[in-house]
């Protein structure tokens, strides 16, 4: 058993993170592209996807309180992961920090689930990008067929010239009478999922500039949404006040709606805040990690959880939170207020907007399943550099497209769920480790130091834990086989070419 819990030494970790050369990863971010990096992946899916989601199926307008539960989870974790993205600035995240505290075999389990966290995350997001420009298009009267713009089954009807989900038609509207057709494959999320892995295959900084205007534009349409939804409210606030009637709906029996239906729909949106940990993954390309590190990943928590809130305000402000479990919730809202420009601009944001979530989940699994094959844990060609490019470019080209044909064929409830329970369990890990590495080394430089330890990673610990709790039997039972599937591998493979295994072999034998 102690072999499964050897950890990581520290003294490894520091030679690998001052690593130079053709063969390591490029050191080429800033703290202003580290920031851009955690709100190009915590401003998209949250804002225009899953908000609608959670609102239709959770909590009614009270989602906004659940974007206030989940942020504070977030903020205890975000302390934690900044004091660690301080101190052990190397890609790999939970896993690395896992591997320092908590031993090899946690960390196998951590980053294990990290991949199928990022990879499933971006399906997720492929799939509300492809709601959103298939909007886009039709706005301009340009019609795919539409049975290559949906996943397999999915009903769809022609109204007021578009091509829509069916259960997004508006209360009281009848699909009698309106022409129907049934999804195939949704043809449009594959495509894009293998144009973002493209470009993280051509480079990190190519990739952190491209995300970094986009950022700026897309920030600059939520605002936008904020100002025309909010004026529009203003100005007819008895549509608000129907809207928000009641803004805690009644239990339904199942765990949703009610009170208790806030933390079901905190847990069941926590995947909008993968983004600001998946900073922590970029640490090994940051310029200056100790001091950027920590301002990139608290720096995006605030401005986004902000974000957030004001947004699901409007939303549900705008239309009855009951139509919005579609792939393209903020378009429908924008759309009531009859601002046709607005619903344009918002349409395009949210096009460029989930294109850049995509990239950084993306670069983060591809990060993690890096530093588990430089540990040995993996084989070789995960870590494999490319010379002119500096990138993992096999793992990226692997993992680009197995999350390509995930959202082609499964939809966006399934996708995001599955997601969920790996961010929650990776902040629990990264919690205990912070607390752990206290006690094991006190007097450790550390330019980043968490906040009243060990109260902030113990809440942190409860937080994610009772959030776990209030997700689907059908999500635990996927992570379990998932995880089964990683100890196979792990015992067959990991455990005999492990480095850190076969040093203290070494030292054993001397």
């Amino acid at each position: 058993m102690s072999r499964l819990l050897r950890i990581k030494p520290l003294s490894m970790l520091s030679e690998e993170a001052s690593e130079e050369g053709e063969h390591s990863l490029k050191r080429s971010l800033g703290a202003l592209n580290l920031i851009t990096l955690g709100i190009g992946a915590v401003i998209g899916a949250g804002i225009f996807t899953l908000t609608g989601q959670a609102a239709a199926l959770r909590a009614g307008p009270a989602v906004a309180l659940s974007f206030v539960l989940a942020g504070f989870t977030c903020a205890f974790a975000g302390l934690c992961y900044a004091e660690f993205a301080s101190i052990i600035p190397i890609a790999g995240s939970a896993y690395t920090y896992g591997y320092a505290t908590l031993g090899e075999l946690v960390a196998w389990i951590i980053g294990w689930d990290l991949c199928l966290e990022y990879a499933f995350g971006a399906a997720t997001v492929a799939s509300g990008w492809a709601g959103y420009f298939n909007s886009l298009l039709q706005q301009f009267h340009i019609y795919l067929p539409p049975q290559i713009t949906a996943t397999t089954g999915t009903p769809l009807v022609f109204y007021h010239d578009q091509w829509i989900q069916l259960m997004s038609l508006p209360p009281g509207v009848s699909d009698v009478g309106l022409p129907h057709v049934t999804g195939v494959v949704n043809l449009i999320a594959f495509l894009i999922v293998l144009v973002i892995t493209t470009i993280l295959v051509i480079g990190i900084k190519e990739s952190a500039n491209f995300n970094s205007a986009v950022v700026i534009i897309k920030v600059a349409i939520v605002g936008v949404f904020l100002l025309v939804g909010g004026w529009f409210l203003f100005k007819h606030p008895e549509i608000a006040k129907t809207n928000w009637t009641p803004f805690v709906p009644p239990a339904d029996g199942h765990g949703n709606f009610g009170w208790g239906g806030i933390p079901t729909a905190a847990a069941s949106i926590f995947f909008a805040y993968i983004g600001f940990d998946a900073v922590s993954t970029a640490a090994q390309e940051a310029k200056n990690p100790k001091r950027d590190m920590p301002i990139g990943i608290l720096g995006s928590l605030v401005v986004c959880t902000i974000l957030y809130i004001l947004v699901s305000l409007v939303l549900t402000g705008l239309v009855s939170y009951k139509t919005l479990n579609v792939s393209a919730p903020v378009a429908l809202a924008i759309d009531a207020t009859g601002v046709g420009w607005g619903s344009l601009l918002v349409k395009v944001g949210a096009v460029f907007g989930l294109a850049t979530v995509m990239l950084v989940m993306l670069l983060g699994q591809t990060r993690v399943f890096y530093s588990m094959s430089k540990d040995g844990l993996l084989p070789k060609w995960a870590s494999a550099v490319h010379p002119k490019f500096r990138t993992p470019w096999i793992t990226t080209i692997v993992f680009g497209a197995f999350a390509a044909v995930m959202p082609a064929f499964f939809n966006i409830d399934v996708l995001s769920e599955l997601v969920n329970i790996g961010t929650l369990l990776a902040f629990t890990i990264v919690c205990a480790g912070v607390w752990i590495l206290r006690v094991r080394h006190p007097n450790m430089e550390r330019p980043f130091k968490t906040p009243l330890v060990p109260l902030v990673p113990i809440l942190g610990i409860l937080s994610a834990a009772y959030l776990m709790t209030r997700l689907m039997l059908f999500t635990w039972a996927v992570m379990i086989i998932w995880l089964v599937i990683g100890l196979v591998i792990y015992f067959t493979y990991s455990l005999k070419h492990s480095r850190v295994q076969k040093l203290a072999a070494a030292a054993e034998g001397d």
